[in-house]
């Protein structure tokens, strides 16, 4: 039994259907089993969330595998990013292994740091941390920026393009390696699925030798995802609006104009806010990693391009 948490996420409503078509029995923990679609009846339902610990023993019970995917990049009314990220996996953690789970998966974020400037890549670095000193197996992806056509950033993108000018927070100099969900989907199913090859190997190896070798990377497996292109938060807005066929200038607003302003609209509007500041500054934050895409291309994926997914270009 593998427990899928996100499930209904960018990267989970991608990966739930290959789960099901590799025929592993899935087990999503859900607030709302409704959201789950036409898959709700194909997979076990454990209700909670990350702020309920009491519900990750339910859900974790007969678990061999965890995926855990579920995160939150804007502070919510039950738990604040920190909450949400670095506390709620280390608590998931804790119980996978009272529950004697197997193997632990675990996204990240490219360029987490604990003395990082943003919130959620200092909680991602703290979660990270707890994955990596866990008694299981764990493999970690370390993901660029992640998209699919209509998720909430391209949705807001799509509404604020109808402005005469483009807003932009900042000078939108920083870097991204944008990959897309499918794409990421694809990488995780085959790191289980290479992980499970390695495991199933029956002679025990020599101490030293290229099979010992390979199952101790394969224990603390972890792969950074990006895209097959370095783009500019700035040409990231240009290739969306391309593929809504409309031109518009870019309004690079300064960032501290912007923090104010969407604190006002965090304050007077609470979690239904269009967009919060811990958002934005996700945006002026590079993530990016030297090797590009030869992680997922290791895996077998070839990731492409932005323009070519999103199309108009």
């Amino acid at each position: 039994m593998l427990l899928l948490t996100g499930a209904t996420g960018l990267v989970g409503s991608a990966l739930l259907p290959r789960l099901l078509a590799e025929g592993e029995p899935v087990r999503c923990l859900v607030r709302d089993p409704r959201r789950l679609g036409a898959q709700r009846v194909r997979v076990q339902i454990a209700l909670g969330d990350l702020t309920d610990p009491p519900s990750f023993r339910n859900a974790l019970r007969g678990v061999h595998t965890v995926v855990h995917l579920a995160a939150s990049i804007r502070d919510q009314p039950r738990g604040s990013i920190e909450e949400l990220n670095g506390i709620a996996t280390w608590r998931m953690v804790e119980a996978a292994e009272r529950q004697g789970v197997e193997r632990f998966v675990f996204f990240s974020v490219l360029g987490a740091s604990t003395h990082h400037r943003t919130r959620l890549l200092r909680a991602k670095a703290l979660a990270e941390r707890a994955v990596r000193e866990a008694k299981l197996r764990t493999i970690v992806f370390a993901p660029s920026i992640v998209y699919a056509p209509g998720d909430p950033w391209l949705r807001l993108l799509e509404r604020m393009s109808w402005l005469p000018l483009m807003p932009v927070s900042g000078r939108g100099h920083a870097h991204f390696q944008p990959i897309w969900a499918e794409d990421v989907a694809d990488c995780v199913v085959a790191a289980l699925r290479a992980d499970a090859a390695v495991v199933a190997v029956d002679d025990l190896p020599a101490p030293g030798s290229a099979v010992a070798r390979d199952r101790d990377a394969a224990r603390r497996a972890r792969y950074e995802l990006a895209g097959p292109e370095t783009l500019s938060h700035s040409e990231m807005v240009h290739v969306a609006l391309r593929s809504l066929g409309r031109v518009r200038p870019l309004a690079h607003v300064p960032t501290p104009v912007v923090s104010r302003g969407l604190r006002l609209v965090e304050r007077a509007m609470g979690p239904s806010a269009f967009a919060t500041w811990d958002e934005a500054e996700l945006m002026e934050s590079s993530m990016t990693c030297a090797r590009g895409c030869a992680d997922a291309q290791v895996l077998g994926v070839r990731p492409q391009r932005m323009a070519a997914v999103l199309g108009g270009c």
